[in-house]
């Protein structure tokens, strides 16, 4: 069964998301270059992504000490980041607890050569779905917002894997939806994710191939 339904990224802070704009300048070919989750997408035009993805202390560092409180982290643990971008999340954390045992993987090639300096050795290039590591290789595994860049059973073959390399303690986060509203919005916002659900059609998703971390949505 899959684990909590918790929010551990409540004090992230909230962006205003401009809908309208986003879904005029969508097209698909902007949606192929955003999927290349090169400099494009990270730090080019926002029509394809961030616009610019630097880091700032603001957006990770709040969010840190619930990740700590939940996972009860020190410095002898093992700690995965699927989909870990340029790493700020694994600076931030370094930095709170130092010396804990640091691992992040992403499938962007210019992300990690554009990643945070004092972690890029960390980090690896590989895909979600199937991840370099041997089985409970680490005592947590995050995902925020990376899963649901597969298609569905490319999907499955993540959770698969998250659960395979950790220890029993995993969090993700996935575009989802909980009525007609949300799902408009959804649609209108989402540049790069190939799976979207409803929770209700997620948490039967996650259950049906064996993941059993704790789990979140993204929401516009």
């Amino acid at each position: 069964m899959p684990g909590l339904e918790i929010d551990l990224l409540k004090n992230y802070p909230k962006a205003k998301r401009d809908l309208t704009a986003r879904l005029e300048n969508k097209s698909d070919e902007v949606r192929r270059i955003a999927r290349q989750f090169g400099r494009d997408f990270f730090d080019g035009n926002r029509d394809y992504g961030y616009g610019g993805f630097q880091y700032q202390p603001r957006f990770w560092q709040p969010v840190v000490p619930d990740l700590i409180s939940h996972f009860g982290l020190n410095q002898q643990t093992r700690l995965l980041d699927v989909g870990c971008a340029k790493g700020f999340m694994l600076y931030d954390l370094q930095l709170a607890v130092p010396e804990i045992q640091l691992q992040g993987i992403d499938i962007s090639s210019y992300a990690i050569e554009h990643a945070k300096e004092e972690v890029r050795h960390l980090i690896r290039q590989g895909c979600a779905t199937n991840l370099p590591f041997e089985d409970e290789s680490f005592d947590v595994v995050i995902s925020i917002n990376t899963v649901h860049n597969l298609d569905i059973d490319d999907c499955a073959r993540a959770l698969t894997e998250i659960e395979r390399v950790s220890r029993g303690k995993s969090f993700i986060t996935v575009d989802a939806y909980r009525n007609d509203e949300e799902k408009k919005k959804m649609e209108a916002w989402n540049l790069t994710a190939k799976t979207m659900m409803h929770v209700e059609e997620w948490k039967s998703f996650f259950k049906l191939h064996g993941y059993t971390g704790d789990y979140f949505w993204f929401i516009p």
